[in-house]
């Protein structure tokens, strides 16, 4: 594929998963391919997933977790194998009902015409401080974070 068919390609996978078409966005990817994002022990949704079943499995934590309030890729660069793409969004934490922002950089990689590889880069505090749902006797992890 050409540098500019990588990036439609990606340009393609967003659209399905603001459609929330996972299925056909799993399509789009290698059947061992890599799902890597930022390790979290309070984020369900972080770390590092194997493989289509593992990809499906990151999708259903994310949406257990968070809704989507916002997400907008905006800025797409190509060379070679690679798509990087900047972008915001703005998430929900279903069990506390708090929103956070969230800018993000994705790298992806593709090989044979599918994706190989996912890169996800995002400060996790935001998400953290949202998600988590600790004993009320307990002080809160914002304050335990900046103590």
């Amino acid at each position: 594929m050409t540098t500019e068919e990588n990036k439609q390609l990606i340009i393609e996978g967003y659209r399905l998963f603001q459609e929330g078409k996972i299925a056909a966005l799993l399509e789009l990817y290698q059947d061992n391919a890599e799902w890597v994002g930022p390790e979290s022990e309070f984020v369900p949704f972080a770390g590092h997933f194997h493989g289509k079943k593992g990809i499906a499995q990151f999708f259903t934590k994310l949406n257990a977790a968070v809704q989507s309030v916002r997400f907008e890729p905006r800025q797409f660069i190509a060379e070679r194998d690679k798509v990087v793409v900047s972008g915001v969004s703005t998430w929900r934490a279903k069990a506390t009902g708090i929103a956070y922002d969230n800018p993000w950089v994705h790298i992806f990689t593709i090989r044979d015409n599918k994706v190989a590889m996912f890169e996800a880069f995002f400060d996790t505090a935001p998400a953290e401080r949202a998600l988590y749902v600790g004993p009320s006797e307990q002080p809160s992890l914002h304050s335990q974070l900046h103590h």
